[in-house]
């Protein structure tokens, strides 16, 4: 009896098994791609293709050609700013736009966010737009139908993209390109001029599992727990990062007293976001190397309200150099940069007003645009700046010894329409080693001078970090 009931047990954990390889055999043939990246949230992808890698791929965007008499709008134009994938100023010839500039929203495609908070691949589509443009010899514009037509927030205008290069002869279609590329998702395509020839290309960036259709990771998005921005968004929005973690990437451009200040040039706006970030007697080595001025880098850290200097600034840094892909760690990117020192008047630092166009996002998803405007000094503050033709006025020292910044100067300079501003130093040395004292600086003598733009008891002012960057006129 007892072996008949062995024989039963062993009969029903063979059938068990056999069912587990069963199930494991169906599961291993199952498509099981539900990332978001392969979904188009416009509806208008057309008839679903399951991925053939091996299906030959076919220049869709090649087969369609610019048709000025089509009936539908259309004007040559140049790049006056580039923005992000879909997203171009140009400099249009026509009193139907304000001050002659189209700011263009690409029609069809949706990239990658690369000016806000940044995405996977938005930078890799952004870099493709600008390239194709910048080695355009014509482009051209041209709308849906036979008018201009705004897009959802009522600044920008939904357009064709077309251009053509060096020794072509038929234009290019930008937005098409974008999407054949897997740069790009459909965005409400279908009903488009070219609907058609929009479906076959996003079906087939499907199939092909082409960049955000593709399960691989972007070499150029931080994956890390932080926020990725631009130093445009935190700075823009800067208190809705507060005490977060954000990523970002800028050029160093000083280094003092543990801190360095971090810069990055915003062409739609054509300023200089600046930071500074604090990093404290904790960072190591390798960390410190990083930081090196001249070099661009990846920075991960927290944002925090640096109560006594009146500012914001980054914190919380690290560097692993045991695990190079560790997500919190700072990163090296490229090495022989330069501080860019932009001119700025001594008014428009003091008291100048910027208006910016940041983009919001509501909870479905739904983009708009709102101009703020902000104090010129706080956009650039912990940039670098110059400031020309200062007429010396006085001069105090700090002289308190058991302060560090014993023997500081802030130095009182007029420019030529009597407006004042303060250079404020750290402790200078010369050559030697000793500090330079307020004698250095004769009042009355014009000089130039560069530095970080900085901040005091609510004033705007110039940091200074070295007797070489005051020069005698």
């Amino acid at each position: 009896m007892k072996n008949i009931f062995k024989l039963f047990v062993l009969i029903m954990a063979l059938l068990m098994l056999a069912g587990c390889f069963t199930a494991c055999g169906d599961n291993a043939n199952t498509d099981t791609d539900t990332s978001s990246d392969t979904t188009d949230t416009s509806s208008d992808s057309g008839t679903s293709q399951k991925p053939d890698e091996d299906k030959t791929f076919v220049d869709f965007a090649s087969t369609v050609k610019f048709n000025p008499g089509s009936g539908r709008a259309y004007a040559e134009v140049t790049v006056r700013t580039f923005v992000d994938g879909d997203t171009t100023h140009f400099n249009i010839n026509s009193t139907t736009f304000e001050g002659s500039i189209l700011k263009a929203r690409y029609l069809g495609v949706n990239t990658p966010e690369s000016t806000g908070q940044i995405e996977p691949w938005g930078k890799k589509a952004s870099n493709y737009t600008k390239n194709a443009l910048k080695n355009a010899t014509s482009i051209i514009v041209e709308s849906d139908d036979s008018k201009w037509n705004p897009d959802s927030t009522g600044d920008r205008y939904l357009v064709w993209v077309w251009y053509k290069g060096e020794g072509d002869t038929d234009y290019h279609c930008l937005n098409l390109e974008l999407l054949q590329q897997g740069l790009a998702l459909a965005s409400k395509s279908s009903a488009t001029a070219y609907g058609d020839v929009c479906t076959n290309i996003y079906n087939q960036a499907v199939s092909h599992k082409l960049h955000v259709f593709s399960k691989e990771k972007d070499p150029d998005f931080y994956y890390g727990a932080a926020y990725p921005v631009t130093l445009k968004e935190l700075k823009t929005n800067i208190e809705n990062y507060r005490d977060k973690s954000v990523s970002f990437e800028g050029v160093v451009v000083r280094d003092s007293n543990q801190t360095v200040y971090i810069e990055e040039y915003d062409e739609e706006t054509g300023l200089y976001f600046g930071i500074q970030v604090y990093y404290g007697f904790n960072l190591n080595y390798f960390g410190q190397e990083i930081l090196t001025v001249g070099n661009r880098v990846l920075i991960v850290g927290n944002v925090q309200y640096y109560e006594t200097g009146g500012t914001y600034q980054i914190s919380d840094i690290t560097c692993n150099p045991m695990r190079p892909d560790d997500p919190e760690s700072i990163k090296l990117i490229s090495e022989g940069h330069k501080g860019a020192y932009a001119e700025v008047g001594v008014k428009d630092l003091l008291d100048g007003k910027v208006s910016i166009d940041v983009t919001k996002v509501d909870e479905e998803g739904n983009e708009s645009i709102e101009t703020k405007t902000f104090d010129r000094g706080f956009i650039t503050m912990h940039a670098s700046a110059s400031l020309k033709n200062l007429t010396i006025k006085r001069i105090y020292t700090t002289n308190n010894e058991d302060s560090k910044n014993h023997g500081a100067l802030s130095i009182t300079c007029e420019d030529e329409d009597g407006n004042e501003i303060i250079l404020r130093t750290i402790v200078l040395k010369d050559e030697n080693g000793k500090t330079i004292t307020a004698d250095k600086f004769p009042i009355g003598k014009v000089i130039d001078a560069k530095g970080v733009v900085d901040v005091f008891d609510g004033e705007y002012q110039l940091k200074v970090f070295s007797a070489n960057d005051i020069i005698f006129k």
